[in-house]
This record gives C-alpha cells, structure tokens and sequence, in this order.
C-alpha cells in the first residue's frame, strides 16, 4: 500500500514497509493521474514540473516508440531523450516509473546524490509507485502434517505480481505469508484471494523432505502442491509428478534423494528461459543471453503472452544439456533439517529462492581444512608477505592468556550454488551456520525507522590499535557518502560492551579477545548469551574462537555477524578485519562481504559468517554490487593491455541483470554471469573510475577508486 503527502514543492512518499521517498519538483503540482503505466504499481499519480529530483538512483530510460532501451551512466554522463514516449524506472527506495511525452535530460547532481529528470517546459508526467513488499502480507498457521505444509507451500506463491514470465524480476516476487505452529491449518481471506490456479500441479509424497526439496519450484511455478495420498492407501512408493493439467502433461520425478537434482535443473531451466522471453514484454533489455532462443528456435513474444502451463511446456521440451552452459551460478542454496520445527524458516528462504538440499555431512580428512584455505588464497606477488607459518612468531597470535573455545568442524556435503546457508546441527566448512531466529531478527529491524546507518568500533586490547585505526577511516570515509553515525569505543568493561550490544546498533566492530567465558574486557569476560537481548543488527567478533559468542549474539537478536573459528594471526585480522569493513559498507551481504575477505590470508577458513550471511548492511545503490578480476595479457609485443572480467550479482537480487559501461559493449548480463573485456591502460582507468567495485588484481583484492591511479601514466 502506498501513501502520499505533498509539502511545497515535495512529494512524500510512503509504503507498509517503512519505505520513504521523496521526489522534489521545480514549481511542482500534483494530482490524479489518468495516463496508464504499462508496468506493475500500486499507485499512479500525476506531477507537473519542468524537473523532478529523486535520491540517488539505478535509473534506465526504456522508448515506447522504438526498441531502445538505456541506463543512466554511473560516471555521470547524462542521459539526452529526444521528443518520444518514454518510460523511466528509477529503482530507488520505493520502486518508482515516470510515464511522459517529449524530450527529456537525466542526470546525477554534482555530488551524485540525486537524479535530475529534466524537460524543455513545464511537463505533465505519471509517476507509478510499487512497494517492494519486503515484509510478509499476513501468516499462515499450519498443524504437522504433510498435506497441510503441501497447502501452506502452495499459498505462499501469493505473493507473486505477475504469472508472466516478468516474475523472474526480484521485484515482481514479494515475500511471502509467514508459517507458524498450529493445531489446524488457517489461511486468511486476503492470501487466499491471491493464489491463482494455474493449472499446474506438484504432487509429492507426504513426507517433509520431499516437501522442503520442491518447495522452492512449487513456489517459482505457482504450482498447485498435492500429497500423493488418495484413497488412504500406503504411499511410500509413490513417485513425484509434475502435472499440466489443461494440457494432459505429466511428468514423472525421482524419488529422493535424486529429486533434489530433477528439482534443481527444473527450476535453473524455467527460471533462465523466464529471464530471457521477459526481454520480449514491456521491460525488456538487450541481454546477451538473448541469443540462445535463436539457436533453440523459440518464439519470445508467442511465449511472453501465452499462458503459464504453455510456457511450462515449451520449457520441457528444451533438453537440459542445449542451456545448461549458459545458466548464471545458482546464487544460493541451503541446507536445511526437513522435518515440522523447520517450516517456519521456509518463506524466508524462498524469498530468496534459494535451492533447499537434506543436509550430510562427513568428516574432514588430515590437512583438509589448510588445504581448503591454500586453494581459496589469493596468490599472486604482493601476496608473499602473507606467507606466514602460524607457529613461526607466537607473539603474532590474536589470544589472550586464557583458554579459546573449539569448534569441531565438519564437510558439508555441498550441491550446486555460489552461496551456501547451513540451517541444520553442526559447524561445517564453506557455509554460513545460520538459526531460524536470524530471519525473524531481519524482520524486526527493518521494520525500525532509521535516518542512516549507526556503527561502532570497540578496541578491547591497545594492541591491535592497527586494525581499529583503519576500519574507523573506511567507515569516515564511506560516511562522506552515506549517513553513517561512527562511536569509537576503547577498553570497554564487561557493563559498557553489554550496553554495546543491547542498543541499536546497526553494526559492531569488537576488535580483542575472546576466551570460553567470553568476550574479553579490562574487568573480565562477558558471555553473550548473558545477553537479555541483543539489539544490533550485524556484527564482526575479531577475536580468536568468536563462533559461539557470535551464534549466541544472533539468537538474542542480530542478524547476521562475522565470527572466528579457532586462534588467528594479528596481522592476518587486521587484514581481513578492514577489508571486510570496505566491503560491508558498499553493500555487500555479510557473507560475500567475508568469502573475499578471507582470500586474502593464507588461512582464510578460520573466519565464518552465523545468522542470515544473504543480509546486507546497507542497500549500496539498489544494484547488485560487483566484484572483477584484473589481469594482464600477453598481445603479441603490442601495447599492454588487460582483461577485465565483472561479477556482479546478489542473494538478494536474483534475475536481475547489469549493464557494463564499455565503449564498445552493447548487451546486458544476467547478474550472475560474468562479461569480460580486454582494455588498454586508459580504458582501465576509464573503467575503473565508473564501477564501484571490489578489484582482485595481483593477488589481493582492491577498491577499484583506489586502483585506478596505478594505470594513470
């Protein structure tokens, strides 16, 4: 639901997730709106101006009259319309279009806080308004029993915009209705209302694994889910089908465990088929994938409009191993316990439809674990100083006097995906361990109002002033650009940290000790589960054997948080501890924030992320954030040039897509594959002052605006 005040020259806007916007026009007047928007909002409204101004913004520019379609340069150069119909996606807080006739400027003010859509006069325009639905519209109570969670499954597809093939935009899948323990299955009116009947069925046998492994494609497809139980008669045999039912298609599945993989490439195939015949509809996009409906000899704009069960159809035709290579990654998987305690933990995970795998797990074997870490490290020459044995100088070691807690660690037996969530017994390797509080806690906080982001740096031993001192300047630094409230906290006694982690934190940097009593302070330890609540969103615990302090901390209510899971070198901290603040501020999640992080030291898999690690600490610029890779190329004794490869994708943001700023670039990627270009100097300094991105470049990872002056010359 969207609500709206006008001040003067200023439109407020306001959604039912605490969204604000507010759009400023030059001799602004608004009133109903009666030009349609050919997109998905939740209100239309007029405004009159000769410019209107929006907060920093991801903005494309789409003509109605030609097949052009373009996207505001991050650099700043502005983007000119010539007289036409054009439609304006502004992806800012609340999602936002502006429909208008004429020609038009747009561009980023001088300090790139604000777009500016600029018209010749005074022009009427609609502005369409859509909420981005981040909370749960309503819950759904459920008894323990299979067909009942089958019900309940099928009713969270409710929160879809679309049936087309459109829903492949995060945008268009809101989140959905909450599950809760209950002794009869309840469903409100209003979800209800909402589930459409597709005519696509998944029946399943009557058992919570086989329900957790489909639930994530049920919920892509808006599929009917059944329990194969008719007639009461014994179904443990019983086959999983997926069923068109108007076209007299049925498909029969693998029991488990192999159904986990029949559902993993039914759902990659649809889901990347969906992202490519959306291009034929309203929101389209030149995406260099496009050419594989070419080659497969598919009719984009005969399936963008056809229904649901003939598209699914279409699909199944199309043999996995033709588009297989093309997929993006899959951007998460978890692996969850399946059994009626978990239920509630699965509209979350399918907000961010995740693949969801029966976790197994095995031992780890010998050196595997320093193994792990070596592969993962970045090699390279401005790495050897990193070379350091962790029984060469004790005196290195990040630990007190006092006992460190262990963690027995164990191999995950880990399926497809970029991402992996562990919400099941045990600390495994390459995973975040995540709790079913982590998702109520998400809730919570972003339902507070908040006008910035409040961080503050505890130094708990003067000895590790070097890591304090450079995380303190990256968030002043970042705070030139964001609103970031800094407290810098020295020596804190067991009281003051406790009254660290009850206020309303956003982020906590603790840089110290930790023993099995706790954090480490001048008067003792404190042991977070001591904690009557926690009240801080995400933090970093950069201290030695940190994991269960960490842990404790997310089920008193944080989000998400860095932790340690054994004793780690000072110098090595100190380098993961500020790359990891670099990262978090730009809008990295937690958990991609730390994977690159930790390449940097040899010993990278003594750090891990517990609590929700897709959580993000801020939004960044509504875009995925980027990370590339910089190397040199031989060119045959002509001038240097360098191959630039941009990853750039999100847990949160699945199906979206990036335009990479090249010259001679004409397509867009979905975000999750990568583009590779190979530069000059110049160009790489061009390009390198337009991405915000984390660079690995030699053997070590870099901010790409600190990057640049070493190719200028």
């Amino acid at each position: 639901m969207i609500e709206w005040t006008t001040d003067g020259d200023s439109l407020h806007v306001f959604d039912t997730d605490n969204a604000e916007l507010t759009v400023v026009g030059s001799d602004l007047t608004v009133d109903d709106s009666d030009i349609d928007i050919p997109r998905p909002v939740d209100e239309t409204i007029a405004a009159t101006a000769d410019e209107l101004r929006f907060p920093h913004a991801v903005v494309y520019a789409s003509s109605l009259d030609l097949e052009d379609h373009r996207e505001l340069d991050p650099g700043g150069e502005p983007l000119s319309l010539s007289p036409g119909e054009y439609i304006v996606d502004i992806d800012t807080k609340i999602k936002s279009y502006l429909r208008f006739s004429g020609a038009a400027t747009i561009a980023k003010t001088d300090d790139y806080e604000e777009v500016v859509v600029s018209f010749p006069r005074r022009t009427r325009v609609a502005l369409g308004l859509r909420c981005r639905h981040e909370f749960p519209a309503g819950t759904i109570t459920v008894p323990d029993s299979p067909s009942a969670v089958a019900d309940a499954i099928t009713h969270l597809a409710a929160s879809h915009k679309t049936a087309s093939p459109d829903r492949s935009y995060p945008t268009l899948r809101g989140h959905p209705a909450l599950l809760e323990h209950g002794d009869s299955l309840e469903i409100a009116d209003c979800i209800r209302a909402e589930t459409s009947d597709h005519g696509i069925e998944l029946l399943v046998p009557p058992d919570y694994d086989s329900l957790f492994v489909t639930a994530p494609l049920a919920y892509y497809l808006q599929a009917t889910v059944r329990t194969i139980d008719e007639r009461g008669r014994s179904t443990g045999s019983a086959r999983p089908r997926l069923r068109l039912v108007d076209r007299g298609i049925d498909v029969s599945l693998t029991s488990m465990p192999d159904l986990e993989r029949d559902v993993e490439r039914l759902l990659r195939k649809t889901f990347f088929l969906d992202c490519l015949v959306r291009n034929a509809g309203p929101y389209g996009t030149t995406l260099a994938e496009c050419r594989v409906l070419e080659a497969l000899g598919i009719d984009a704009d005969r399936l963008y409009d056809a229904s649901p069960q003939t598209r699914l159809a279409t699909y199944l035709d199309v043999p996995y191993a033709a588009v297989k290579h093309w997929f993006p990654e899959w951007h998460l998987s978890t692996y969850v316990t399946p059994e009626y305690d978990s239920i509630e933990t699965l509209p979350f995970l399918l907000n961010r439809l995740s693949m969801l795998y029966v976790p197994r797990i095995s031992e780890l074997e010998g050196k595997e674990l320093v193994e792990r870490s070596l592969e993962e490290f970045y090699r390279g020459t401005g790495s050897e100083h990193d070379r350091i044995d962790r029984q060469s100088d004790p005196a290195t070691v990040r630990a007190s006097t006092g006992q460190v807690a262990s963690v027995d660690i164990v191999k995950p037996d880990l399926r497809s995906g970029r991402t992996h969530g562990w919400l099941a017994d045990g600390v495994p390797i390459d995973v975040f361990k995540s709790v079913p509080e982590a998702y109520g806690n998400r809730l919570d906080f972003l339902q507070r109002e908040s006008d910035g982001t409040s961080i503050c740096v505890v130094l708990n031993d003067p000895e590790m002033a070097g890591e304090h001192d450079r995380v303190a300047d990256i968030y002043r630094q970042r705070s030139e650009e964001l609103t970031i409230d800094l407290a810098v906290e020295e020596s804190l006694e067991t009281a003051a940290l406790a009254r660290i982690f009850e206020d309303d934190y956003d982020f906590v940097h603790y840089i110290g000790h930790c023993e099995t009593g706790g954090l480490c302070c001048p008067d003792g330890t404190l042991a977070t589960s001591s904690l009557e609540r926690c009240n801080v969103q995400t933090f970093f615990l950069n201290a030695c054997g940190s994991f269960y302090e960490g842990l404790r901390l997310i089920e008193n209510g944080s989000v998400a948080g860095a932790v340690t899971l054994t004793t780690v070198l000072n110098a090595h901290a100190i380098k993961v501890g500020s790359t990891f603040a670099k990262l978090l501020v730009h809008g990295f999640s937690i958990e991609r924030a730390m994977a690159l992080a930790r390449r940097r030291i040899m010993m990278g898999k003594d750090y891990a992320v517990v609590g929700d690690g897709t959580h993000s600490l801020t939004q960044g610029e509504h875009k995925p954030p980027t990370t590339a890779t910089l190397e040199e190329v031989d060119d045959d004794g002509c001038k240097t040039r360098y191959r630039l490869c941009l990853d750039c994708y999100s847990t949160r943001a699945t199906g979206s897509y990036y335009f990479p700023h090249t010259e001679t670039n004409e397509y867009a990627y979905l975000c999750g594959n990568d583009s590779t270009f190979t530069l000059t100097k110049p160009k790489v300094v061009t390009m390198l002052k337009e991405i915000e991105a984390a660079v690995i470049y030699d053997g070590d990872i870099y901010w790409s605006d600190t990057l640049w002056p070493r190719f200028d010359g």
